[in-house]
């Protein structure tokens, strides 16, 4: 049986505008997965008191199931698609959010390497509810249009008298079930939601070339500094297949057993 793979025109639309949606993609297991989401909550023993965002890094390898997402085949297709079959899997967060989340890409500005982050959401959201919201095209660095956003995307009022969500954008209204996926560089953000919004992702990158090491360096890094020195959760590792652990050799090799001592350390 062929692999899921994406198809040409899903491609030029990532590279064009920086996402994908997917519609009822993951219906079929959409219940185990939010039952998994809500126990490694419960596990941890970690509290979400309503009045900010919750976070828990790493995320899915807390769980068996939810480390078993990475193999998917359509999970894995999506990514092999944009990135290779020798992609790296670079970590995940749990959250629950709780209001507004203002326009942001994640990582620097640009950023050296490409990066994609598949979001789950586990409730229904709408434009008004804290769906995501996205400017498309905002992710191509040097162009001018991507460019001239980054630099007012913090200026909204003084330059355009516009409020976060007045901005031109799409929002990405989706259920349970639903699959997001997009480009780490495009402008994202969220307005109108609750106290109680359920999400996680999964964060990919291309295999590193020897020249670009010191950029995984950075990587881990970041990824570390939010787990408390964990890049992979125990249950990632100790449950992956020869498959998996495709994606996760790159930074096994520099974080033994998933743990990561900063850069700085490293000398």
């Amino acid at each position: 049986m062929s692999k899921f793979r994406l198809t040409p025109e899903q491609l030029r639309f990532m590279d064009t505008f920086g996402y994908l949606h997917f519609p009822d993609f993951l219906n079929d297991c959409i219940n185990q997965i939010i039952e998994a989401f809500e126990q490694v909550w419960v596990d941890l023993s970690v509290d979400h008191p309503e009045t900010q965002r919750t976070y828990i890094v790493p995320f899915i390898g807390q769980s068996e199931y939810l480390s078993s997402l990475l193999d998917d085949d359509r999970i894995d297709g999506i990514f092999a698609s944009l990135l290779g079959d020798d992609y790296t899997y670079l970590g995940s967060d749990g959250n629950f959010y709780s209001g507004d989340t203002g326009w942001h890409s994640d990582g620097g500005w640009p950023r050296p390497v490409r990066f994609y982050k598949m979001a789950f959401y586990l409730d229904p959201l709408t434009a008004d509810t804290g769906a995501v919201r996205f400017i498309p095209g905002s992710h191509r660095y040097g162009e001018l249009y991507a460019e001239t956003v980054q630099k007012n995307i913090g200026s909204l009022e003084e330059t355009y008298a516009l409020d976060g969500p007045s901005v031109p954008a799409i929002a990405l209204e989706s259920n349970p079930g639903d699959l997001v996926i997009f480009n780490q560089a495009l402008k994202h953000s969220s307005w109108g939601g609750g106290t109680q919004r359920r999400m996680f992702t999964i964060n990919c990158g291309y295999r590193y070339k020897e020249d670009e090491m010191p950029f995984l360096h950075k990587e881990l890094d970041l990824v570390s500094r939010f787990g408390q020195g964990k890049v992979y959760g125990d249950k990632m590792i100790e449950t992956a297949g020869p498959e998996r652990m495709v994606h996760l050799e790159q930074a096994l090799a520099l974080a033994p057993n998933g743990v990561w001592a900063s850069s700085e350390t490293k000398g």
